[in-house]
């Protein structure tokens, strides 16, 4: 590995103390002169027929700027992955949730007063509010163009899956289901629009891929791509959930409208009805052994709800189908995937992106498989686990791997062996593992990898570009410490900027795990050409070899003579009077060695680097109220190179509290085509009066093709938690827990049934 000085150093965020100090401007606290205000009418029905609006008397009020539908929209159809969307419903409302209209006004309150206005007239339609129900023979159609409600379907087999299964000495059989749940970011979804007077229009929008979402919007508004810019602020949180989204389009019709700049945020109910939740699943899964314990095959099929307009949903439900087979060393898989409209709120990405909902399953099935073959959940994991140096059933090709490490050291840190040889009435420890991967080749087809721009300017302050989002993950410091790194000089002598789709390099943004090693490899490509430049310089200055030149601390000197050095300043300088004012200006980008999948075989190679990890839970279940108390969570991921350590351990700890959430009290409750508990006080999320002490473990294997070393954590760090604590429940209470989430009601039944059948 090489000699490293910054990185693999735990740091505090660069931008840590203005957060900590409120000086943070967050994307709702833009303010423009003359911006309005816009509020968006939604649909109180889950399926309607629109038959005539009326926005007279909303114009008419005092304050109000603009009153659009989608009469005042390009009527143009688009999508992230579907051309099912519009800026407004169109002949129905297919959600509750729906948009409608929306207004432009000098205030929030002018703008709330001027929804109550408007009036619609609708005639309710049939509606289905479950994906097993939008497919069955005669359901009412959510979209005239897809017959049966299906959406999208996903198929990949290899190996002989039917042939693997019957000569298996134990097979398990199952059904799962994964319910909807909100990401609880908080801050809610929204934008601020200006449109200048040759019609370009700016868009401050905290977003995950600012990029990106620019094709979608260009087309949407009858645009051209230049006519679109994004600035990302900072924002408060995504995971996942902030793409596309019609809340900016709102802002963008609004601006144009009244050539004024249109604020745009959702209330939190608006957030909770309208936004992009997880993908609810029903997933069946066949899997099967052999007397050692090790895997002889897999099927599974998976049914995925992806609401009233695809988003990425489609996309989820086939990572679903296949991504977790890069886990063990599988040989004979095959699966399904069917992705169903219902006139639901639109689903989408969250923290896993349909990993979450897989490993859940597989790794339950697992602990069964165990449990029949009276093997050491620990043991099977071990004895199935890919290795470094191996490819996939589907061709991932895994470099470094830590897996095996991984389960070694959390089973010791948890005391696994002692605790499992142990009966211990209603307390319990559950395992579960995971892998990942650290950017998506099937997701973007125009390229892969990641850019970046560095530039040193005569002061030898250094400026990082990038083009990816940072939503509060710390992305910002890593790419800050890769760039001190590779540049020789204090943390604090770099800046990375907000990224301005004018300036800033293209990039795919915040998804698949992918900005430490995309957007990092594009920061070190930019920081190694601004050091030749630079080292150039100092050569000439020393009179030396520029291959011999090295940069510490912030000083050039030549190797093996350190005590002869030039600051690191002075030679910026230097280059920048020669270059009569020039900056020094790194460029620089990544192409990893990704491959896209072939469409048929779903054969190739679509991350540079994958991780792993491995999780343990242990739980106390309350034997009159059913409750489930988690008491101790040790985290072990395999991370590659840990670029700031700190930071890591944070993304662990939080992607623990997602997934304990999930499994033990969130849920979106739909009733009657409507969201239930739409606010915080009925939506349950975790407090740290919940959460368990968390202990994690990193574990370093270098990764080639990684930024120093590193791979990335983000959505590892919750895929294995839902099935280390219901494997917990299993062992403490012998009950097989199926469904999320796990309700003291519903665990305190399936007790009480278990505890009779022992006693007949």
């Amino acid at each position: 590995m090489p000699k490293i000085q910054i990185v693999g150093r735990s740091y505090p965020q660069i931008d840590g103390m203005e957060k900590a100090t409120g000086r943070t401007r967050f994307a709702s606290d833009i303010k423009l002169a003359g911006m309005l205000h816009a509020r968006v009418l939604r649909s109180p029905y889950p399926h309607a027929r629109i038959l005539n609006i009326d926005t007279s008397r909303a114009k008419a009020l005092p304050g109000v700027k603009a009153v659009v539908t989608y009469a005042d929209t390009p009527g143009i159809k688009f999508g992230p992955r579907s051309d099912d969307w519009t800026i407004f419903a169109d002949d129905k409302v297919r959600f509750c949730g729906d948009e409608v209209a929306a207004v432009a006004a000098v205030d929030e309150d002018t703008a709330e007063e001027a929804l109550e206005l408007i009036r619609v007239e609708y005639e309710e339609l049939p509606f289905v509010e479950s994906p097993l129900e939008a497919l069955k023979p005669g359901a009412p159609l959510v979209h005239e163009d897809h017959p049966g409600n299906v959406a999208a379907e996903f198929k990949v087999e290899a190996g002989d899956v039917d042939r693997a299964l019957a000569n298996s000495h134990v097979v398990c059989e199952e059904s799962f289901y994964t319910n909807q749940t909100y990401q609880a970011y908080l801050e809610p979804m929204g934008a601020v629009a200006d449109v200048d007077l040759a019609g370009r229009i700016t868009l401050y929008a905290g977003n995950q891929i600012p990029s990106m979402i620019r094709v979608p919007y260009a087309k949407a508004l009858g645009l051209t791509l230049d006519q679109v810019r994004v600035v990302l602020p900072d924002y408060g949180g995504g995971f996942g959930a902030k793409m596309e989204t019609n809340t900016h389009l709102v802002a963008m019709l609004l601006a144009q409208k009244t050539g004024r700049p249109v604020r745009h945020f959702n209330t939190r109910h608006d957030d909770f009805i309208a936004g992009n939740p997880r993908v609810p699943m029903y997933i069946d899964i066949k899997l099967g052994a052999d007397k050692e314990g090790v895997i002889t095959g897999k099927e599974v099929k998976v049914i995925g709800d992806a609401g009233a307009r695809i988003v990425y949903s489609q996309i989820i439900v086939a990572t679903a189908c296949y991504r977790v087979d890069s886990l063990y060393r599988f040989k004979n898989v095959r699966a399904k995937g069917i992705t169903a409209y219902t006139n639901t709120v639109p689903t989408s990405c969250f923290r896993g992106f349909g990993n979450t909902q897989a490993t859940f399953v597989l790794e339950s099935a697992m602990d069964i498989l165990a449990h029949k073959l009276g093997m050491d959940p620990a043991e099977m994991r071990v004895k199935n686990s890919i290795g470094p140096d191996s490819v996939s059933v589907h061709g991932w090709k895994i470099n470094s791997c830590g897996l095996k490490e991984c389960v070694e050291e959390a089973t010791k840190m948890s005391g696994w062996a002692e605790k499992k040889a142990k009966k211990r009435p209603l307390k319990g420890i559950g395992l579960s593992c995971c892998n990942h991967v650290s950017g998506n080749r099937a997701f973007a087809r125009e390229f892969d990898g990641g850019a970046g721009i560095v530039r040193i300017g005569r002061d030898g302050r250094i400026s990082v570009y990038h083009g990816e989002s940072d939503m509060g993950q710390g992305q910002k410091t890593v790419y800050a410490q890769i760039a001190a790194e590779t540049l020789g000089v204090p943390l604090d002598w770099v800046s990375v900027m907000q990224v301005d789709t004018d300036i800033s390099p293209w990039g795919f943004g915040s998804f698949a795990t992918r900005g430490t090693l995309m957007g990092g490899n594009g920061v070190l490509a930019a920081s190694k050409d601004a050091f030749i430049k630079l080292a150039q310089v100092a050569a000439d200055m020393m009179e030396s070899n520029v291959d011999d030149v090295v940069c510490e601390g912030g000083r050039f000197y030549v190797k093996g003579s350190p005590d002869k050095s030039l600051d690191f300043k002075e030679v910026a300088l230097n280059a920048t009077d020669s270059n009569h004012g020039s900056p020094v200006m790194g460029t620089g980008f990544y192409d990893p060695p990704t491959v896209l999948p072939d469409p048929k075989t779903k054969q190739g190679n679509i991350s540079p680097a994958y991780p792993f990890g491995c999780q343990i839970a242990e739980v106390e279940v309350d034997p009159t109220t059913g409750k489930v108390t988690v008491t101790n969570f040790v985290a072990a991921h395999d991370v590659g190179r840990a670029i700031n350590p700190m930071a890591l351990e944070g993304q662990i700890q939080g992607g623990v509290a997602q997934g304990l959430g999930w499994t033990l009290m969130e849920n979106m409750v739909t009733n009657k085509g409507k969201v239930a508990n739409a606010n915080f006080l009925d939506y349950l999320i975790p407090t740290a009066l919940d959460m368990p002490p968390v202990e994690p473990k990193l574990i370093e294997p270098y990764e080639p093709n990684g930024p120093y070393g590193a791979k990335g954590i983000g959505e590892p760090a919750i895929n294995p938690t839902m099935s280390a604590i219901t494997n917990a429940i299993y062992d403490a209470t012998g009950v097989r827990i199926t469904e999320l989430p796990v309700s003291p009601e519903k665990l305190l039944a399936e007790m009480e049934k278990l505890k009779g059948s022992h006693e007949g």
